[in-house]
């Protein structure tokens, strides 16, 4: 399987030598929640998908406690309101790369921002939170789907909530590997595993390219989702 084309590109705002103009800066939309499906996906999309150039946009939808949809970044359980990133030990923590206390009384929003800042120091990092803008069991996924139309994204990033473990999966080598590598995502039974209603929606509707997140252990890579691509196994 060819590797996911990201479409980088990353450019400068102003005019370069001699007057011309330079290539509009990318802009990369991560979906921004306290919880570790949002933190994989903000650490992959740093290590594997932003460069140099571009712009990067840590959205955070205000949904209301009770809906289904309101925790992680894919819908798991945890308040999206919570304004703490989390002790020593969570997801913020480790990926700001802090010891004991890295991360205690840091919004979780302010925390994905600074570790942006130290990776990419010249990007342009917003931190926006907004309402959600209808009712109903995807109303998250068509907020994060409406403001990636409105601001262009070009790239948009949202963690995969954690479920069963997928089988027969190809490495990004192209090889099958004890259950590393690439699968229609159902077990031997045909079933559906993975499920995730606002990473589905996302891929499934985006305009632009659309990646869900899920991180397969400490060191054992990510699986990624594109419309194109299911369940790749990017191996660490």
């Amino acid at each position: 399987m060819a590797l996911i084309d990201l479409g980088r590109g990353g450019g400068g705002n102003g005019r370069g030598t001699g007057g011309t103009p330079t290539k509009k800066p990318r802009l990369v939309m991560v979906v921004a929640d306290p919880g570790r499906e949002s933190t994989a996906a903000l650490e992959w999309a740093l290590s594997h998908a932003i460069v140099e150039g571009d712009d990067i946009l840590l959205l955070h939808v205000n949904m209301p406690l009770h809906h289904p949809n309101s925790g992680g970044a894919a819908g798991g359980a945890g308040p999206s309101r919570s304004s703490s990133g989390g002790s020593a030990g969570s997801p913020i923590a480790a990926l700001l790369g802090g010891g004991a206390g890295a991360a205690d009384g840091v919004d979780f929003m302010e925390a994905m921002r600074t570790a942006c800042k130290a990776r990419y120091p010249r990007a342009r990092v917003h931190g926006e939170r907004v309402e959600p803008a209808t009712e109903g069991r995807e109303a998250k996924a068509q907020t994060i789907l409406a403001e990636s139309q409105r601001r262009r994204v070009e790239l948009l990033v949202i963690g995969h909530r954690r479920c069963s473990s997928f089988l027969g999966l190809r490495s990004s080598s192209g090889k099958s590997s004890g259950g590393k590598g690439s699968s229609s995502g159902k077990s031997s039974s045909g079933s559906s595993r993975g499920h995730d209603s606002t990473a589905e929606f996302l891929i499934e509707h985006s305009k632009c390219l659309c990646v869900s997140v899920q991180k397969k252990g400490q060191n054992a890579g990510y699986l990624l989702n594109t419309k194109t691509h299911k369940n790749f196994w990017l191996l660490a």
